[in-house]
């Protein structure tokens, strides 16, 4: 059993339809009927002539998107469909590709489906799980933190039941004080350890903001804790212990942070890839354990800890061929038998195997690989992955532990822009409505004396004055909105609160729940300002 997401529209323009109909609508309007199709490569040809103008990369994208809704989803998974409402539907697929040439425009490639509830609130899935649906792909897989199985929960009415994996006990630290106490408790050789995303929790946070990471920090400085490695690092589901760090030495003259790094198993088994920050957090000049700041590092993208599909040395080059066009890959890492990257087989390096010799085997087809360690500052190989496609990921004992594409790169970032754009496009509508409908004297009113004589137009005010300027009766009634102010400022201050911390940088994903305010507010405004 598999789940997946299918959008109806980068808008939700095929929503209404979809439910309707009972039926997954593909858009791609250029393409014809795709029930010949038998290989990536048929799909990739069609899509190549059908959008001539496109580069390979979106070529290779939306074939990889319409070979999983065509081949793939099969009758029987689990499908999720996001919706306006911000509810989403969830349906079991009832039957194979199909092509309604007489359809209209965008509702022609289908899968017809049984809707078995369309009223799921966004706010009853776990925010891992919200996380995995906001891929900006049309079609996707959700693969991670069993998703099929729970996605099978939502269908039956029932709530996620969360990640099968997930941290029982984590989830019984709900206050700081309960998690000071259970350190305490715990022998030194059993530290606890948990999720960074669990721990957060603990201070009711979602994210690494910069308030909300100094407030941890001085309330472990309080309590003489650390957390090994820092909980600014790696991904919010990287793994850290929680120690006190400011205990006395044992009777051997060492201390907890010393005895776990020292201790090669307990450090891989505890904390994994994580075992070259516990070594830096040691071995830093001063002899204090010092919290890293907030970094962007490789392992904060998801497939950087997904393991990717590869061939081994001693594999023949015909196994390498075939899993690249069964999978549509580029590339296939080559490992030795203990995981190490020992170079990379392309169709590149295939070509110009056999045009040297034309029985080349896969160890003449191997040429070197781009290999990024998890912890490296991930800016620092944005350009490499641009210039080739992809950059391999090693852990901290040089074993290959994921693959970053330039596709990872672009859905990653364009979920990171999203939120900026929202907030823009909400600034921008509050700046033409009161230019328009608010003279400027009393917008200048809004602003201390001082400042009056700087403001010429709304775009000189701040978020949080928009507040002030609408609590002005007469400048309310200017508006002309028919709608209730004390919900509409309240809406504001939320956002304001929204934007001022989306303006500090923190590793973490903006959560769909964490978007909602915003995003109602923005429809908000449209409604009222439809022709703008």
């Amino acid at each position: 059993m598999r789940a997946w997401v299918v959008r109806a529209g980068a808008n939700g323009e095929r929503e209404q339809a979809a439910l309707e109909e009972g039926m997954l609508l593909a858009g791609w309007v250029e393409l014809g009927d795709l029930t010949g199709t038998a290989t990536r490569d048929d799909i990739k040809a069609a899509v190549a002539a059908a959008y001539a103008d496109e580069g390979p990369y979106t070529v290779g994208n939306w074939t990889g998107q319409l070979y999983r809704f065509v081949h793939e989803i099969q009758p029987g998974d689990f499908v999720v469909l996001p919706l306006k409402s911000w509810k989403v539907a969830v349906g079991r697929v009832a039957g194979d590709y199909e092509h309604r040439a007489d359809a209209p425009e965008g509702l022609r490639h289908v899968r017809r489906v049984e809707w078995l509830v369309k009223d799921v609130d966004r706010q009853s899935i776990q925010s891992d799980l919200q996380n995995s649906m906001g891929s900006l792909l049309t079609v996707f897989e959700l693969s991670r933190f069993g998703a099929a199985e729970r996605i099978a929960a939502l269908a039956e009415g029932k709530p996620d039941p969360g990640r099968p994996d997930a941290d029982e006990f984590a989830a019984g630290l709900t206050e700081p004080t309960k998690l000071y106490e259970e350190v305490r408790r715990r022998a030194s050789d059993e530290p606890l350890t948990l999720s960074i995303r669990d721990f957060l929790a603990v201070w009711g946070v979602q994210r690494r903001y910069p308030a909300a990471v100094e407030q941890i920090r001085n309330d472990l400085d309080e309590r003489g804790l650390v957390t090994v490695p820092p909980f600014t690092e790696g991904s919010i589901d990287s793994k850290i212990a929680v120690l006190a760090g400011g205990a006395e030495p044992d009777e051997a003259g060492t201390s907890a942070v010393t005895r776990l790094t020292t201790s090669t198993t307990a450090a891989s088994h505890l904390l994994g890839d994580a075992y070259d920050a516990v070594k830096r957090l040691v071995d830093r000049d001063g002899g204090e354990a010092e919290t890293q700041a907030v970094a962007y590092r490789v392992s904060n993208l998801e497939s950087a800890n997904r393991m990717p599909e590869s061939v081994r040395v001693g594999d023949s080059l015909n196994t390498a061929m075939t899993i690249m066009v069964l999978r549509g890959y580029s590339q296939l890492p080559v490992l030795d038998a203990d995981g190490r990257l020992q170079g990379v087989v392309s169709w590149e390096s295939i070509g110009r195997a056999h045009m040297a010799d034309p029985r080349a085997n896969l160890e003449a087809a191997t040429v070197r690989g781009q290999e990024a360690d998890r912890s490296d500052d991930l800016l620092d190989w944005i350009g490499t992955v641009q210039q080739s496609g992809y950059v391999l990921v090693r852990d901290h004992d040089h074993k290959v532990c994921g693959l970053v594409t330039a596709s990872d790169l672009t859905v990653q970032f364009g979920t990171r822009v999203r939120p900026f754009v929202l907030v823009e496009e909400i600034e921008q509508r509050l700046r033409r409505v009161v230019d328009r409908c608010i003279p400027l004297d009393r917008i200048r009113a809004t602003v201390p004396p001082r400042r009056a004589s700087q403001v010429n137009s709304a775009a000189n005010l701040t978020f949080g004055a928009y507040k002030h300027l609408f609590l002005v009766p007469e400048n309310w009634a200017a508006l002309g909105w028919a709608i209730d102010q004390e919900h509409f400022l309240a809406a504001l201050e939320e956002c304001r609160q929204f934007r001022n911390g989306l303006m500090h940088f923190s590793p973490d994903p903006v959560t769909e729940d964490q978007l909602l305010p915003a995003q109602g507010l923005l429809e908000l405004l449209r409604s009222m300002d439809p022709h703008n």
